[in-house]
């Protein structure tokens, strides 16, 4: 059987059990495509945080990361949230334990902590605040003066401070798939593509932000290429938003700043795994109450901005 058939018969099948087990399947930009093309919702964190919030459905199949999962449960204490793969974890997440931040607390008395959205909800919990890729400038500037603690990624928190002038106290996390963008990757593709125009993700080290055009969220990314006058985009973040960016703008080329920026995490997924999901109800992501209540204040005060 071609692998087509075999897809369309999976499709079919995660679409009736979907229905009979009123799930809603959201999916992150980075998933492979033809996850993505199940998907009732495909977006960035922010985006799929959002919906989590809205949606009532009794059962959700969270097609992403660890930590989305968790947020989703999070925001949806009432539903089931499965995510098809457990091992689907987040390396920047695992780069700080809730032990590092209380102790990293207590050698900074006072200070306030902002808390990416990639990181774990025990962590989320010992927060003030989350933020996402896409608002996490306006969050910092929202919290005034005093001493800010931002974990757990260095480079976004480094985006931050240049964007507002203010320094930040900065967790040595990252995201190993955007480290491997380099500046002159971009530079590469610029001399192949004369005009086009280069869009980043602030997760990329600062030599890459600094030659790229546009720093955006994959959600940024999305909603930028809609408009842009540029007929050819070098696209510098994770590989997997390049297929929904083709699909939405048929007109226009968007080329990868390098082929490496792979998240195997992300990539883990299959149409497979969500059918056997839905099959098992498993593997479930659920919050212990006592972290999600003080997780929670952290995510909806992001929210509430």
């Amino acid at each position: 059987m071609s692998h087509d058939n075999t897809n369309k018969e999976l499709i079919e099948k995660i679409l009736r059990l979907k229905e009979k087990r009123k799930a809603v399947i959201l999916t992150h930009n980075y998933q492979r495509p033809e996850v993505q093309d199940i998907g009732d919702f495909v977006g960035d964190s922010l985006e799929l945080s959002r919906r989590a919030a809205e949606v009532k459905a009794p059962v959700i199949v969270f097609c992403g990361v660890h930590f989305m999962a968790e947020t989703a449960s999070i925001l949806s204490p009432n539903s089931v949230v499965l995510l098809p793969d457990a091992e689907s974890g987040c390396p920047m997440a695992d780069m700080i334990t809730v032990e590092q931040l209380i102790a990293r607390k207590k050698e900074l008395p006072g200070v306030r902590v902002v808390c990416y959205v990639n990181s774990s909800a025990a962590v989320k919990a010992e927060s003030d605040i989350c933020c996402t890729s896409a608002n996490a400038v306006n969050v910092v500037r929202s919290m005034g003066d005093g001493e800010i603690l931002f974990i757990p990624d260095q480079y976004l928190g480094h985006y931050v401070c240049t964007k507002i002038g203010r320094d930040m106290y900065l967790w040595p996390g990252f995201c190993p798939t955007h480290v491997k963008i380099q500046a002159q990757d971009i530079i590469d593709q610029k001399k192949k593509h004369p005009g086009a125009v280069a869009l980043a993700h602030p997760e990329c080290r600062p030599e890459v932000t600094a030659v790229a055009d546009e720093v955006l969220s994959t959600g940024g990314m999305l909603r930028y290429a809609r408009t842009a006058q540029a007929e050819v985009m070098i696209i510098a973040t994770e590989t997997g938003i390049l297929h929904r960016l083709k699909k939405e703008n048929p007109g226009k080329t968007f080329v990868a700043a390098t082929v490496k920026a792979v998240c195997p995490n992300m990539k883990k997924i299959t149409l497979e795994k969500v059918l056997w999901a839905l099959e098992g109800m498993k593997p479930e992501v659920k919050v212990p109450a006592d972290v999600r209540k003080r997780a929670m204040s952290a995510v909806d005060r992001m929210l509430a901005l």
